[in-house]
């Protein structure tokens, strides 16, 4: 999964692959301190959408990259942000319903996987070790 900043009237968007259990020690400290939420939590609410929890994740990209960057700098428009899959993270839900579904509710969820992957980004790195991104 990768976290997507695209600010209006920016060409390009900057992207972040988004891997909780890839974040350092003290970044994950950090976020628990920040939002008040345990960590395994807090990779549930930024996938729910949570606003405070996604600020603190966009917030730790930024300062790996500028680390005087400060927690109250950090501001985006909603539509600014977002959470992408990966086309292997598609191609994993697509192979884990097969066995999950069957008939319409089957045929529904694939057209609406497949329809989503053609966009998805190509993730190339991850080929073969897509892994949903929920904490343990």
């Amino acid at each position: 999964m990768f976290l997507v900043l695209h600010r209006e009237g920016e060409a390009e968007a900057t992207r972040w692959r988004y891997e909780p259990k890839k974040l350092m020690s003290v970044e994950r400290e950090d976020i628990e301190r920040r939002t008040s939420r345990h960590f395994a939590q807090f990779t549930q609410d930024v996938l729910q959408g949570n606003s405070l929890c996604r600020r603190a994740l966009l917030f730790t990209y930024l300062r790996r990259e500028h680390p005087k960057v400060k927690f109250e700098d950090v501001d985006f428009g909603w539509d600014e942000l977002k959470l992408e899959y990966s086309r292997q993270e598609y191609q994993e839900m697509r192979e884990g319903i097969l066995g999950a579904l069957h008939g319409d509710e089957l045929a529904a969820a694939l057209q609406q996987i497949d329809a989503a992957m053609e966009d998805a980004y190509d993730d190339v790195e991850a080929a073969g070790k897509a892994e949903l991104p929920i904490a343990g």
